[in-house]
């Protein structure tokens, strides 16, 4: 929103495009909108962990390690699962460090590594040493990362390369591979298709079910019928294990009572409805009630979504709002900044949604109250107003050339984000050309493939991929979804071997990984802070241009 970054996007810089950070308006927006993706979910809490049995491998990963300490299966064993949690934390944290040192520049180091070869690699096919990715996929179910897989071959194997032969033709060949009026508005905007096609598919589908259950109750006075969203009636699995009925009785006795989730919801939405637009004049009080009236369904979706893969694809539900923001707002009135404004508040809904939903999973897991785990999270999204925007207050008044391109922090998000909500003030036209064709190609298939599982049952449906799954990588790339078959072939040969012990102690394998990983992640932003830079930056060049470089060097 800042100067800095409308200097850059070529556009013509009216006043009412342009918004100077502050740390007040900052803290104030997040307050108003943060919470609201946290009541919009706690209706589908059971739906999500108990009915859908969704995996969210973060938060399972979490609970193993809290449970790992607490376990009830032995001593003996505990031991044993801390100890093997350890070695493979250990070695996760190593390995992080040691590839850190060949990443001194773009496209340095192991996670640039071509193992397919470099045309291969150019479609983002390649295995990227990513040790996270590779725990996700030892937790993720078989069919989540074959479903990867396929949308990874589909897409980025078969899809682009042709649609990028159209080059000239169905987008103009001067655009960047970057821009949305080329290439990547396919990619954007079929997988927003495919997830827009599943999530809203199994909202349907539970609303139906909701509403159905709700006229028996009332109207037919049948007690055993089981709404979704509740939390009495509901019918014990008698195969369950005793520490999953345990699990299953304490999520659904510690109820959080739904007129707090609905108040909570409507409450929040009028305040910020009313104080909003004196923080942004450009998006009007009519642009926030519809964001509210279909955040709760997004907010499923991207919840949905995190559960199966692990990713939170707020970015890309943001990514609609620029869009149909932006265009109805009109550049002549301040579109580009009501754009960037109604995505910060749709990213700030579905990811905290998502967040949330990963948290009862982890909750779910060690036996934490329902309740407790929500009133911890709004007191940790409190904290994060305010934390959040006073560390970028520090980096924005530490760093005067922040978001300028080639500066030590050029923020690159930050002018492609510009650049999308000013292709959104042009509307849905501006894309190239046949992209919204495939659009309603791929949310009806979407559709359709999630009605074909239902009808043929569990028994053939784990042989169908879910369309939520294949959408990622059509934006993403195709890295992740090979790490993640490298964690399922892992915990697959490793069941061969020995399934005993595999099931004990894959998930602290697992969770080890993710952990690791994930904990170095701190050091390096310390290092990068402290002007510590990596010494060495290994790339991988053809023949063709190493001769170059070594002729150039020669000379």
């Amino acid at each position: 929103m800042s100067e800095v970054v409308a200097k850059q996007s070529g556009e013509d810089n009216f006043a009412q495009n342009i918004k100077i950070p502050s740390l007040g308006w900052i803290i104030g927006f997040l307050f108003l909108v943060s919470f609201l993706g946290l009541f919009s979910v706690v209706p589908l809490r059971k739906i999500m962990i108990i009915d859908f049995k969704l995996t969210y491998p973060s938060g399972t990963a979490t609970a193993y390690l809290i449970n790992s300490f607490h376990t009830p299966q032995g001593a003996k064993l505990a031991k044993k699962q801390v100890r093997t949690l350890g070695k493979f934390f250990s070695f996760s944290f190593l390995w992080g460090f040691f590839q850190w040192f060949f990443t001194a520049g773009d496209g340095c180091g192991f996670v640039q590594f071509p193992t397919f070869g470099l045309k291969a690699y150019e479609n983002r096919f390649y295995f990227d040493f990513s040790a996270t990715y590779v725990g996700v996929g030892m937790i993720c179910p078989y069919l989540i990362n074959v479903s990867v897989l396929v949308g990874a071959i589909l897409s980025w194997g078969i899809m682009w390369p042709l649609i990028e032969n159209r080059k000239g033709d169905w987008y103009s060949a001067t655009e960047n591979s970057s821009s949305l009026h080329g290439i990547q508005g396919y990619r954007v905007f079929i997988a927003i298709a495919m997830i827009l096609g599943d999530g809203l598919y199994n909202f349907v589908k539970v609303l139906g079910r909701t509403l159905i259950a709700m006229y028996h109750q009332i109207y037919k006075k049948d007690a055993g019928a089981v709404l979704p969203v509740g939390v009495n009636n509901s019918p014990v699995n008698s195969a369950l294990s005793y520490d999953d009925e345990r699990r299953r009785q304490l999520f659904l006795k510690d109820q959080i009572p739904l007129w707090v989730a609905i108040t909570g919801y409507i409450t929040i939405s009028i305040i910020s409805i009313i104080v909003l637009p004196h923080i942004f004049p450009q998006l009007k009080w009519y642009y926030i009630l519809v964001i509210y009236i279909f955040a709760p369904i997004l907010a499923f979706c991207n919840a949905y979504g995190c559960g199966l893969t692990d990713w939170s694809l707020a970015s890309t539900y943001g990514k609609l709002a620029i869009f149909i923001v932006g265009a109805w707002a009109g550049a002549a009135h301040g579109g580009v900044l009501a754009g960037l404004a109604a995505c910060g508040v749709m990213m700030n809904i579905v990811s905290t949604a998502s967040d949330l939903t990963q948290d009862f999973k982890t909750g779910y897991l060690t036996l934490a109250s329902p309740r407790s785990m929500f009133v911890s999270q709004i007191i940790g999204t409190a904290m994060g107003c305010i934390i959040s925007p006073s560390v970028f207050w520090l980096f924005y008044k530490a760093f005067h050339d922040l978001g300028e391109q080639g500066s030590e922090y050029p923020a690159p998000y930050a002018l492609v984000y510009r650049n999308m909500a000013i292709l959104g003030v042009e509307g849905f036209g501006a894309l190239p050309k046949h992209c919204l064709t495939l659009c309603y190609v791929f949310f009806a298939g979407a559709v359709v493939i999630n009605g074909i599982r239902d009808l043929l049952g569990k028994k053939w449906a784990r042989f169908i991929p879910l369309p939520m799954a294949m959408a990622i990588p059509f934006y993403l790339g195709s890295y992740f979804a090979i790490d993640m078959c490298v964690g399922s072939l892992i915990l697959f040969v490793w069941e061969k071997l020995n399934k005993a012990k595999a099931d004990a102690f894959g998930p602290a394998v697992a969770s080890g990984l993710i952990c690791g990983d994930g904990i170095w992640t701190l050091p390096s932003a310390i290092l990068a802070l402290a002007g510590v830079n990596p010494p060495i930056c290994m790339k991988f060049l053809s023949r063709k241009v190493n001769s170059k470089v070594d002729t150039f060097l020669g000379s």
